[in-house]
């Protein structure tokens, strides 16, 4: 249930209008193909599928509308955030998306940068907060908190939901480099089904920071 209601906030906003490509993608952007992590990049075992965004679709069309929220806004502000500042067009954006026993992450490079400023300053506002599946509900707590990143221009935000007596958190990470920009989001699924184990937040970030550097070397 947990992982349901923050796949609801946060991964359809991030994941919409995409369709999963399984052979050979072909890419419009030489650079963003070299750059994008591949199967190869991930342990043995990982499941990994690159995603490909349907051309001409505003950013989130497709997935459910956002929850409410007191302060209002921040179900999906992050999203908002990005999808107000990224270049749209061939080249402009490569995703993927790799699930271990313990985590599902999506990752997104973009070859225009991302306001880290607003992005900081809405997860401040956005610090403590509540999700209404009702507005008549009592509703759902949700933290939102900065964590100590290895590279100091790095974003890297825990936000954790409270529901019935139980904690459950998705993390993000947001960077800017040289131009570039990647941005992730992490859930905590279980798939015993995939032999390779994650966890959370430390299996995120290596392979957010992975490529980043990646980009870095551009």
């Amino acid at each position: 249930m947990l992982v349901g209601v923050l796949a609801v906030l946060a991964a359809c906003s991030l994941t919409a209008c995409a369709t999963v490509v399984t052979g050979t993608a072909t890419w419009p952007g030489a650079t963003m193909d070299r750059v994008l992590l591949t199967a190869a990049d991930f342990p043995q075992g990982v499941q990994y599928d690159r995603i490909v965004e349907d051309a001409g679709e505003p950013d989130g069309s497709g997935g459910p509308p956002a929850m409410l929220s007191a302060p209002e806004g921040c179900t999906d502000g992050l999203t908002r955030v990005i999808a107000g500042s990224a270049e749209r067009g061939p080249g402009a954006a490569g995703k993927f998306i790799a699930a271990y026993d313990g985590a599902r992450m999506v990752v997104t490079v973009l070859s225009s940068p991302l306001p880290l400023d607003r992005l900081d300053a809405t997860a401040q506002r956005c610090a403590q907060f509540r999700a209404f599946f009702d507005p008549s509900d009592e509703g759902i707590p949700i933290t939102t908190t900065r964590l100590q990143a290895p590279r100091s221009s790095a974003l890297v935000y825990r936000q954790t939901m409270r529901l019935n007596d139980v904690d459950e958190s998705v993390y993000f990470g947001f960077e800017n480099v040289g131009g570039w920009s990647v941005f992730g989001i992490a859930f905590p699924t279980p798939n015993p089904s995939i032999a390779t184990k994650a966890t959370l937040p430390e299996t995120f970030l290596e392979a957010f920071f992975k490529q980043v550097e990646r980009v870095e070397a551009r």
